[in-house]
């Protein structure tokens, strides 16, 4: 894909002879003044801002200064008529690359671009590749060791170097988009952008155009043209998750996108080559809508040309306890509070419960219990019922019996005591209450004496 270069000059022909000159290589748009610049770059993302120093209204300067505001930003280069040592001094200090006087040498002007233009690229890459060396070939968020998901990860470590796209199937809340962002990571393409979009969030007349961009005056509203995910994504990954969500005449978009690698932006006849990989994720059977006609076979066919099924966490049992663990000691960090800690007993009441929300409520669940037990010890008697196939426990029925407990012993002779108290001393109904036989009631008591008076 072609920069974008903004030409912001107030004098007609001037902007009409740098156009008509940079048009073939560049993607150009032009501004008359720096109000029209400034509405430019809120609305578009250009790799390079060449503009005038003196104009009618506001100056140069205020364009260079409004790009210090934008990220990423664009490459400076500033063009006067009136060039010294200080205007170009003072250019450079407010953000400028380089600076050029007016009548622009055209030959002058190329080169500038295409040197800026690669300091620039080599700047981004270095500071991405930094921030992803520690990433890569590591899933720090995607935690477990259970053989199912240590298949998923030894396939995403396959399949994350090639072009290939990736159709990622599975229940909501099993972490596809931590998937979508491990192929990202581990692929060559790390450097450049992953852009995610979230299909179902969108209403169809609004999906097209933010995938694909559009024109000023494409439709009622488009008061200035905008670029779709897909050019965002241009060089890297971009990530549509809930694919199953869109309607029939973005399927077919998509589709000449997947055969052709071009587009063109709602109301435009431009057609723009896209180098991006896409990933996509879906929680609803595919096939079965493509047999009922809700979507096309042939995108299916393309999309699914690697497949990864996540395991919902209900066939991730022995990997509950790492992710309570890693989950609780997150959100007490967060929250500058002490981690709670989870009873043997707990533990196998969460194991045992499905998780229809999987990991996404199970991180709900963490958040929610640090926050409410602040350091204590959670025991199966602290669980909300729905954790219980067959209903909870029965001391559970016994009102404040449990309030952070300190020890074992200690919450063991609160309970005693509770359920003396409850009972009005009476022994029977107090073994009955706690689920234990009377004689194993005396025992204890017998250990603790100071109970019965209490």
């Amino acid at each position: 894909m072609p920069a974008s270069i903004l030409i912001v000059d107030d004098e007609p022909h001037t902007l009409e002879g740098l156009e008509a000159a940079l048009e073939d290589r560049y993607e150009i748009t032009t501004a008359n003044n720096a109000k029209e610049a400034f509405n430019h770059l809120e609305s578009d993302r250009f790799d390079v801002v060449l503009t005038d120093l003196r104009m009618a209204g506001k100056s140069g300067m205020s364009v260079i200064e409004r790009t210090l505001t934008i990220s990423p930003r664009p490459v400076c280069i500033m063009m006067t008529a009136y060039g010294n040592v200080e205007t170009a001094v003072d250019a450079m200090k407010r953000g400028a690359y380089d600076f050029l006087t007016k009548p622009v040498s055209l030959e002058k002007l190329e080169l500038l671009i295409e040197r800026a233009l690669k300091t620039e690229q080599l700047e981004k890459e270095n500071q991405t590749l930094h921030q992803r060396l520690d990433q890569k070939f590591k899933f720090d968020e995607i935690l477990g060791n259970s053989p199912k998901l240590q298949k998923i990860l030894d396939t995403v470590r396959l399949v994350a170097p090639s072009k290939a796209t990736v159709l990622i199937e599975g229940e909501t809340g099993t972490g596809k988009e931590l998937i979508a962002q491990a192929i990202h990571q581990n692929s060559d393409r790390s450097r450049r952008p992953f852009v995610a979009v979230h299909c179902a969030a969108l209403a169809s007349n609004l999906l097209e155009s933010e995938l694909f961009g559009h024109e000023k005056g494409a439709f009622t509203g488009a008061t200035e043209r905008r670029i779709g995910r897909f050019e965002a994504a241009d060089g890297g990954t971009l990530f549509l998750d809930e694919i199953g969500e869109i309607d029939a005449s973005t399927q077919i978009k998509l589709l000449r996108f997947l055969e052709t690698r071009t587009l063109e932006r709602l109301g435009s006849v431009k057609t723009i080559s896209i180098d991006a990989r896409l990933v996509c994720a879906t929680n609803k059977d595919l096939a079965a809508m493509a047999r009922r006609g809700n979507f096309r076979a042939d995108l299916l066919y393309r999309l699914n040309v690697i497949s990864l099924d996540l395991p919902p966490l209900r066939d991730r049992q022995e990997d509950i306890p790492l992710l309570l663990e890693y989950y609780v000691d997150t959100f007490s960090r967060e929250n500058n509070l002490p981690p709670v800690t989870f009873s043997p007993d707990a533990v196998g009441v969460l194991q045992k419960y499905r998780w229809p929300g999987n990991i996404r409520e199970l991180r709900n669940f963490c958040e929610n219990i640090v926050i409410l037990k602040r350091g204590s010890l959670v025991t199966e008697y602290d669980l909300e019922t729905k954790f219980f196939d067959e209903g909870p426990p029965a001391r559970t029925a016994i009102s404040g019996l449990v309030s952070n407990p300190l020890s074992v012993e200690e919450n063991e002779k609160r309970l005693l005591r509770n359920a003396l108290q409850k009972t009005g001393g009476n022994k029977t109904q107090a073994a009955e209450l706690l689920g234990m036989s009377r004689r194993t009631l005396h025992r204890k008591l017998a250990r603790w004496p100071e109970l019965l008076e209490s």
